[in-house]
């Protein structure tokens, strides 16, 4: 039972991922995209253009083969080439996130005790989801500070807005916490 809810909690939290990340890249134009605050900086494009390739490596047959696949070029997801549009890298992305999805999707509590390679170094099925999960959270972090960069103060929020704590301070439930309350609503 606890093996299905971690593969339920991977797969939720990797959507939560995509979602951040897809809403951060909506705010931005299309120059934005493409922009880079530096030579040496990456652009959201860049970004997304290095996750999708490292998803359609990682995820493709996960179970069976090396997780770098021969036919990655990882050097050329870091540059922009003519075709490298904006429909192209979206579409890129959005396939890498689906593979990614459909592969943990179909793992089982008996899958994650097996040992899958990455490069050739072996990896236990739960230490890959988790290698994979932290590098995609460093670059969705990555895109939202970017975005968040060039839409200065049309910026949308991803979260609690500064200042706007209290208005949030829910629980899951959506009940309001109560701070310093006991069971009957008095205070403590």
């Amino acid at each position: 039972m606890i093996e299905q809810h971690y593969l339920d909690d991977v797969l939720l939290q990797l959507r939560k991922l995509k979602d951040q990340a897809d809403k951060a890249i909506a705010q931005v134009d299309d120059d934005q995209l493409f922009a880079v605050l530096d030579p040496e900086a990456n652009s959201i494009a860049v970004l997304m253009k290095h996750v999708a390739g490292n998803m359609r490596s990682r995820w493709t047959d996960f179970l069976t083969t090396d997780g770098e696949k021969p036919d990655r070029d990882r050097d050329r997801e870091f540059v922009l080439e003519p075709e490298d549009t904006k429909t192209q890298v979206l579409s890129a992305w959005n396939d890498g996130w689906n593979r990614a999805f459909r592969a943990v999707s179909s793992l089982t509590a008996e899958d994650l005790g097996k040992t899958i390679r990455i490069r050739g170094e072996a990896h236990s099925v739960i230490e890959a989801i988790h290698r994979q999960m932290t590098h995609y959270a460093a670059h969705v972090g990555q895109i939202v500070l970017l975005a968040k960069h060039y839409t200065g103060r049309n910026w949308r929020s991803l979260s609690i807005p500064k200042g706007k704590s209290k208005e949030f301070d829910v629980a899951k439930s959506g009940a309001a916490y109560n701070f310093g309350r006991n069971a009957r609503g008095s205070d403590a």
